[in-house]
């Protein structure tokens, strides 16, 4: 069976599952506004998940929604009107961990696909059977497998079921993101989706005698911050994941800005596709791939699990702060008479230079010439956050291109 790698890239909102689209994803995945992990997230109304699904359908591009809470008694009813309500605006597919969610999405809208979670702790091809038993069209696997185990996976279920896997982005310290660590220090449960992410904070030692005396905690001399992983970073081993028969190649992300979306759906569709065309083509740009994807934010990169047991390497000690490299201004809208609309995400002024960064992979410097609030006032910086404005960047730009700046 030919299989052809989906990319699928997280979206926090209309204007980034837009963003994603543009920029290159095959599927995107999304949460409504409960039922989900990321609670903290924007998340999408019932309207605009329907005019996010019109959009992405539009440009044959999948949505998948997910309700991959561990439910508790009084999140069924919820659920059940949640999904009759899915039905309505028809996403292509539903990723679900818990089993009686399962049986709810298969009896109250069984012609959207079920794909189960990560959240799920799928290790092993008798899980995938069982799953596909079901009804199951997608199982994603846990991040604790090897490529060798996906392999192992992919020689035991029907060649019909499909395997998705993260191969970007963020990193739980927990067995497949079952923690515990939020709920006790905070009250807020990492598994019904508010995680306070308790992982990424510095922690001492307090010896049971010595009360009120901190003790750093030293995994070695590099610093104190043990539970903080690296992100997780595939771009170099994209033939390694195809030769394992994944799927689905997914993107961590649904808290994320439209940059970092776009940068990173643009720099895997590039080398996915260079890949599938010549895998020579994909050697000779990697430069470019390792560059453009060191433009997102993130906690310096790690292959996690993928070939084996990860090292002391994997994890962060001296910080767990993100590394920056661009800035994200805005998103190009409506052109009328050389002005750009924009909803300004962050400062910039006449006169600086920006990057109108495309989804064909091209940067393009430019010099921000004016600036027009919506009054048709002339301002000198856009200082206000959400502010709708109109600039004149002294070149052509497209609705959708990303606007950032170095540093």
């Amino acid at each position: 069976m030919t299989r052809h790698p989906e990319l699928l890239i997280p979206a926090s909102s209309l204007e980034v599952l837009k963003t994603a689209v543009i920029f290159g994803a095959d599927a995107v995945y999304i949460g409504g506004e409960a039922f989900g992990l990321r609670a903290k997230a924007k998340n999408f109304s019932m309207e605009d998940m329907a005019e996010g699904i019109r959009f992405a359908h539009e440009h044959g591009v999948k949505v998948y929604v997910t309700a991959n809470i561990l439910a508790h008694n009084s999140d069924l009813a919820g659920v059940r009107e949640y999904f009759k309500e899915l039905r309505e605006i028809e996403p292509d597919a539903l990723i679900i961990a818990d089993p009686a969610v399962f049986e709810i999405a298969k009896e109250v809208c069984p012609e959207i696909e079920r794909h189960i979670s990560t959240q799920a702790n799928n290790t092993n091809y008798g899980t995938y059977n069982f799953w596909w038993k079901l009804g199951a069209k997608r199982v994603v696997s846990a991040r604790e497998l090897s490529l060798e185990e996906i392999k192992e996976i992919r020689t035991n279920i029907p060649a019909e079921m499909e395997i998705e896997s993260f191969i970007h982005g963020a990193m739980c310290i927990s067995y497949s993101g079952r923690c515990l660590l939020s709920n006790y220090f905070t009250g807020r449960d990492a598994n019904q989706g508010a995680c306070t992410h308790p992982c990424r904070w510095k922690y001492s030692v307090v010896e049971e005698t010595r009360p009120g005396e901190y003790m750093p905690v030293y995994e070695n001399e590099r610093g104190t911050y043990i539970f903080n992983s690296k992100d997780l970073c595939m771009i170099e081993h994209i033939p390694e994941l195809l030769d394992a028969g994944i799927d689905s190649l997914k993107i961590e992300g649904r808290m994320k800005t439209a940059l970092y979306v776009a940068t990173v759906a643009r720099t895997y569709r590039k080398a996915i596709d260079d890949y599938l065309t010549d895998p020579e083509l994909y050697k000779e740009n990697m430069p470019w791939y390792l560059d453009q994807i060191s433009n997102c934010t993130y906690r310096q990169f790690t292959t996690g699990f993928y070939f084996g047991k990860p090292s002391e390497e994997t994890q962060i000690y001296d910080s767990n702060t993100y590394v920056k490299e661009y800035t994200y201004l805005g998103i190009i809208g409506e052109e009328k008479s050389g002005l750009y609309r924009i909803e300004q995400r962050n400062k910039f002024s006449v006169g600086e230079q920006i990057e109108i960064m495309k989804p064909d992979g091209r940067n393009v410097e430019v010099t921000v010439r004016r600036i027009i609030d919506e009054d048709g006032k002339e301002q000198t910086s856009a200082p206000h956050p959400k502010q709708v404005l109109f600039v004149d960047l002294g070149s052509a730009a497209d609705k959708y291109d990303i606007l950032r700046r170095k540093g």
